[in-house]
């Protein structure tokens, strides 16, 4: 199996949900995103989402816009990102996911992406703004270097689309639990039990729920239906508000991620 399979067969036998940190590569500098995503996986995060930096991120509410501004403002490029990504596997094996959009994809060549992603260590990749019917090239180019695929589904997408989505992922299906951007909500949205549904009629993939998860209470709720629950601006916060403590940044984040795994269990 690979390590995206392994870590939701682990959480089936637990009866748990796997959670799914995102965090923005570089943010907010390299060897202290290092220090993240080390604590991160310290603290029981089973997947780490690693957002690529991007000048125009349009999926993204301030929170992890600005997190991509500070990452680019240090110096994140393409090549530091997969250099990130061979630092992690210096002391994890955890399976990472790019979360990206697909200009970065397609101005650096699809295949000689997908290539570097895999070489680095990369084990998915997630392409917010790829549509299925203009995904071809990204998922042969994955197919051909063993790279998984992530699609999303929205609280819009009818069945019909989400057969569409379901038949190109390989990885897992990414739930946007809400409408709209990302970023903490007061409340999870209502109908995730029934999305789930709907969608697991269309494919026995993981579903990983996403958009709006800021609390143990709500990866709780979620975790309860999902087979997977994604935390991110909650994270990213600690980040932004710790910045230049690097110490205090690091207990804070361990704190913080020990609490909110906690919820994954059923």
């Amino acid at each position: 199996m690979s390590r995206i399979q392994q870590i939701f067969a682990r959480a089936r036998a637990e009866n748990r949900a796997a959670f799914v940190a995102y965090v923005c590569a570089g943010d907010p500098d390299f060897e202290t995103s290092i220090e993240v995503c080390r604590t991160l996986l310290a603290n029981g995060v089973d997947l780490l989402e690693l957002g690529v930096p991007f000048s125009d991120p349009l999926a993204d509410g301030p929170t992890n816009q600005l997190a991509a501004q500070r990452a680019l403002e240090n110096g994140m490029t393409a090549a530091r990102v997969f250099e990130l990504v061979r630092r992690i596997r210096e002391f994890s094996q955890a399976p990472i996911v790019f979360y990206t959009y697909y200009n970065l994809v397609f101005s650096n060549g699809v295949d000689a992406y997908v290539q570097a992603a895999k070489s680095a260590g990369v084990d998915g990749i997630l392409t917010l703004d790829l549509p299925p019917e203009e995904a071809g090239e990204l998922a042969a180019a994955c197919q051909c270097h063993g790279l998984e695929t992530v699609f999303i589904i929205a609280p819009t997408s009818p069945d019909a689309r989400i057969a569409k989505i379901a038949a190109l992922a390989t990885g897992f299906i990414y739930y946007v639990s809400q409408e709209g951007v990302t970023g903490v909500r007061a409340q999870v949205a209502a109908n995730i039990p029934e999305a789930i549904a709907r969608i697991r009629a269309h494919t026995s993939l993981p579903v990983v729920v996403g958009f709006g998860i800021g609390t143990r209470a709500q990866v709780a709720e979620v975790a309860v239906h999902a087979d997977g629950v994604v935390v991110g601006s909650a994270l990213v916060n600690c980040i932004r508000d710790h910045r230049t403590d690097t110490a205090r940044l690091l207990a804070v984040l361990a704190e913080r991620s020990a609490d909110l795994v906690a919820g994954r269990q059923r």
